[in-house]
């Protein structure tokens, strides 16, 4: 996104748009992207479905009745007793403190 800025701002100052892909290091197609689009790229990536997806609605229902029960105990009853807790942890932290069922990367 900088260099989407940045390659727009050198073209407006009057730099030829070979030399802004030279100095920036990337193809002149890109910088012609760059000049054609009214907006910065955005990368977007389809959701699929994780190893936690099928226990996910009986998560749910769990922390809905009871929202402090630990992870731990979670896990074995929605079966996933002899697998790591992390993921029932990280989605019951998720959705405790925000609502969402998703982390919050970033």
């Amino acid at each position: 996104m900088e260099d989407w800025a940045l390659i727009r701002r050198l073209v407006a100052d009057g730099v030829p748009q070979r030399q802004v892909a030279r100095d920036l290091g990337v193809g002149r197609s890109t910088v012609e992207r760059a000049l054609a689009s009214d907006r910065p790229p955005k990368y977007e990536r389809p959701a699929v479905p994780t190893a936690f997806t099928p226990f996910e609605p009986a998560v749910r229902q769990l922390l809905a009745m009871t929202p402090d029960m630990p992870a731990t105990v979670i896990a074995e009853r929605v079966g996933g007793a002899g697998r790591s807790p992390g993921s029932v942890r990280t989605f019951g932290v998720c959705a405790r403190s925000t609502g969402r069922s998703t982390p919050l990367i970033g």
